[in-house]
């Protein structure tokens, strides 16, 4: 809806290709420019990719890849949550790597790729709720500071969201463990859009 050309990916061509028919259906009143992939031709086709799996996925989705991020941006959403071994889904897991986007950049090392940390903060039923505007920052953290320019530009074009750069890509640490605390809280109070904002903060 922003302008910007999309490539989905998925395990299996067939299932991208099915969320495309479907968010092309679902936008009809928009010229989406879409398409459907298996991971490893969106990633090679793509030149930023966005990593939105769950942990259990997270390390064969990114060495299934890897050859094709060579010098790319990579945010990466993943959330170390219990829900990956059958615990609950505000409990958070730590991880060796210190976080899953830490994770992610020592599977890439010497790729040269730029790993972010980013939407680990911003429910499905938000991004999902079109065109409707999100009441919510984008949190993010990196140790490429062009590559977080180029990530809070894209971001920026979601309406509503505001991208703030954490620092470097070790603050993913307590980034992601704020999902889970969220996530109790939508529970609590029965709600699927609880986020977060950050005030008295000029940037």
């Amino acid at each position: 809806m922003a302008g910007v050309e999309v490539i989905v990916g998925s395990r299996k061509e067939e299932k991208a290709l099915d969320v495309v028919a479907k968010a092309k259906e679902d936008l009809a009143d928009y010229d989406l420019n879409m398409v459907g992939m298996a991971n490893e031709d969106a990633a090679k086709a793509g030149e930023v990719l966005i990593l939105t799996v769950p942990l259990a996925a997270q390390k064969p989705t990114v060495e299934g890849i890897k050859e094709f991020c060579t010098d790319k941006i990579v945010m990466d959403a993943t959330v170390p949550l219990e829900t990956a071994i059958g615990g609950k889904p505000f409990r958070f897991i730590d991880l060796m790597e210190g976080s899953a986007a830490e994770r992610t950049a020592s599977i890439l090392e010497g790729t040269g790729a730029k790993v972010i940390c980013a939407f680990c903060n911003i429910s499905n039923s938000h991004l999902s709720n079109i065109p409707e505007e999100i009441d919510c920052d984008c949190l993010i953290a990196g140790d490429d500071k062009e590559a977080k320019e180029i990530a809070a530009e894209i971001i920026n074009k979601i309406p509503g969201i505001k991208t703030i750069d954490c620092g470097i890509l070790e603050k993913a640490r307590i980034i992601e463990k704020i999902t889970p605390l969220l996530i109790g809280l939508n529970i609590k109070y029965k709600s699927h859009y609880g986020g977060l904002r950050i005030t008295g903060i000029k940037f």
